[in-house]
């Protein structure tokens, strides 16, 4: 039973961890989404606002990141090293959704124009029909063209002397 189709492997022992890469997309876009919100932006703004401020004016003790605040310049790389990445994954995933939707959408418009196009043939072949077919309008024409023939032809002849009336 080595190698067979049919059955699923069973699971060894792995040396990379496990993820599932649909859960960490989502969530790699929820964090991409709330980084590019204003609230983001206040955050980290009162974050390094209190950050400067604290070590610019606390007591000498209480300074762990002094005047070129190296600290928080490492901070502030460190999470932008995550964050692009994280916006590039979100931008992936968006990449892919609008391709499959474009996909999508140009077999719902090749659907939409073979209708069209054979909806149209259908209404050419219906007017070509109604040109040979006898309207309403043209047989009680000819009707009454027949009746005034017929008329003509088995009016009863007057005899002479009597006037017509």
């Amino acid at each position: 039973m080595a190698d067979r189709l049919d059955q699923p492997r069973e699971q060894g022992l792995r040396l990379r961890p496990h993820y599932d890469p649909e859960a960490f997309g989502q969530l790699s876009e929820r964090i991409a989404r709330f980084l590019g919100t204003a609230r983001f932006l206040v955050y980290m703004t009162v974050f390094v606002a209190i950050w400067v401020l604290w070590n610019a004016f606390a007591l000498a003790a209480g300074r762990f990141d002094p005047y070129p605040f190296i600290f928080l310049t490492l901070m502030l790389s460190l999470q932008a090293s995550y964050a692009a990445p994280l916006i590039l994954l979100a931008q992936n995933r968006q990449d892919d959704r609008d391709r499959i939707q474009n996909e999508l959408d140009r077999a719902a418009a090749e659907r939409t124009q073979a209708d069209l196009e054979y909806l149209t043939r259908e209404i050419a072949a219906l007017r070509i029909a109604l040109g040979e077919v006898a309207t309403r309008d043209y047989v009680r024409s000819e009707l009454q063209r027949l009746q005034e023939d017929l008329q003509e032809t088995y009016t009863p002849a007057t005899p002479p002397g009597v006037a017509k009336t």
